[in-house]
């Protein structure tokens, strides 16, 4: 049980730290062609995205690396399932600036 708790605190870390990097860097390339999304519902859609990519990303990566569990299930997303997720996210940042 307690393997499992330290591996939701990995996965919760995981989330927030590289969360804010990547809003961090999608600020940025907003800002550089002159997109504020903060005052819309735009936000919205880029942390969903953000979240879509990050649950890819431990799917696919993070899950192998874990030190505290070695449960059952630990499989990687198809590469179609993966590919769908990914352009959704890249639509969704794309769309973020037009939502209002």
């Amino acid at each position: 049980m307690l393997k499992v708790i330290l591996e939701l605190i990995r996965i919760l870390a995981v989330c927030l730290i590289l969360g804010s990097i990547m809003s961090a860097i999608m600020n940025i390339v907003y800002r550089l062609f002159s997109v504020d999304i903060t005052n819309t519902n735009g936000a919205f859609l880029v942390g969903i995205a953000i979240f879509i990519l990050l649950f890819v990303l431990y799917r696919n990566k993070l899950q192998f690396s874990g030190w505290f569990y070695d449960g059952r299930g630990k499989t990687k997303l198809s590469k179609k399932v993966s590919g769908s997720l990914i352009s959704f996210s890249i639509l969704l940042f794309v769309l973020a600036p037009f939502i209002h």
